[in-house]
């Protein structure tokens, strides 16, 4: 079954998955976003991905993305979500054409891989390691839109991980039409969801002015700052409203090696006993990454 199949399957019913209830489809009808597409350095990338995956490169590098939401209206409350992943085809697809992994995806399985995905939520963080498999944790983040510039903080345990600040384009006039492709890692598993993305957005090739990514020295970061994460993104975006469509179907397969395997991360301990809160971390300390990012624009890793 397609994924569009499958949204006219499931609208307007409803479902209930480890006690979190939905009205089908999941998505959001209308939340701000950022997007930041970052030149990286290609053996971090590949060393950042399993096995079953490699980096897709533009121009000989790798692509380190970001994508920050401000949900305002999602079956499971408010939050925010800030996605930190590497671009990436499958292994076992032939080594594509620059472009065609971009226009066929399906073909080559083109997505991003996500190795971190903080939200506000505790039950975002149930439904979405338990369910999708995704590396959510619940952290301190804020989705600030000013009038120049748009920009989300990610804190753990009091300490900054990272912050993103991109240029907001005077209008959004380019339209946003996508469905993507997700993977990430849970249970020794490599998983797989998708995506559907609609809006319109502003677009601002090589971030320009305002164009700002701080890495942190908290350990959750220490892949990032692995990566040599380029100075100037490739491209960034802002979406006043982005609508967005989860699919309700979810792909699996094991995780291989050539040798034994460390113990894998995380399990089902980690979602079995979370509940269905909505409360928010405290924000974020913004004056703390205020004080660093003042004299620099860019890149700029803590030692």
């Amino acid at each position: 079954m397609t994924f569009a199949a499958g949204r006219r399957r499931t609208a307007g019913r409803f479902a209930n998955v480890d006690g979190i209830p939905f009205r089908m489809p999941v998505g959001t009808p209308g939340s701000p976003a950022l997007f930041a597409a970052y030149p990286i350095d290609p053996r971090g990338a590949r060393e950042a991905l399993p096995e079953e995956l490699r980096p897709y490169r533009i121009r000989g590098e790798g692509v380190l993305l970001i994508a920050v939401v401000d949900y305002r209206d999602t079956t499971i409350g408010t939050y925010v979500e800030l996605c930190a992943g590497i671009l990436c085809t499958r292994s076992d697809r032939p080594t594509p054409p620059p472009l065609l992994p971009l226009l066929l995806g399906s073909a080559f399985g083109t997505g991003v891989y996500i190795r971190d995905m903080p939200v506000s939520t505790e039950i975002s963080v149930k439904g979405g390691l338990g369910i999708w498999g995704m590396p959510k944790r619940r952290a301190s983040l804020d989705f600030v839109a000013g009038e120049s510039t748009v920009s989300s903080q990610y804190d753990l345990d009091g300490r900054m991980v990272l912050r993103v600040d991109v240029p907001r384009p005077a209008r959004a006039w380019l339209p946003l039409r996508l469905t993507g492709t997700g993977y990430a890692s849970f249970r020794g598993m490599l998983v797989k969801s998708s995506v559907t993305l609609r809006g319109r957005m502003g677009i601002t090739p090589g971030g320009g002015p305002g164009s700002r990514l701080l890495i942190g020295d908290h350990e959750r970061a220490a892949w990032l700052r692995r990566l040599d994460v380029r100075d100037r993104p490739f491209v960034t975006a802002f979406v006043p409203a982005l609508s967005g469509v989860l699919d309700d179907h979810v792909e699996s397969w094991f995780l291989t090696s050539a040798a034994p395997p460390p113990p894998p991360g995380d399990g089902l301990r980690s979602v079995v006993d979370l509940g269905l809160g909505q409360d928010r971390l405290p924000p974020p300390d913004r004056a703390g990454s205020d004080r660093l990012l003042e004299p620099r624009e860019h890149v700029t890793q803590m030692p």
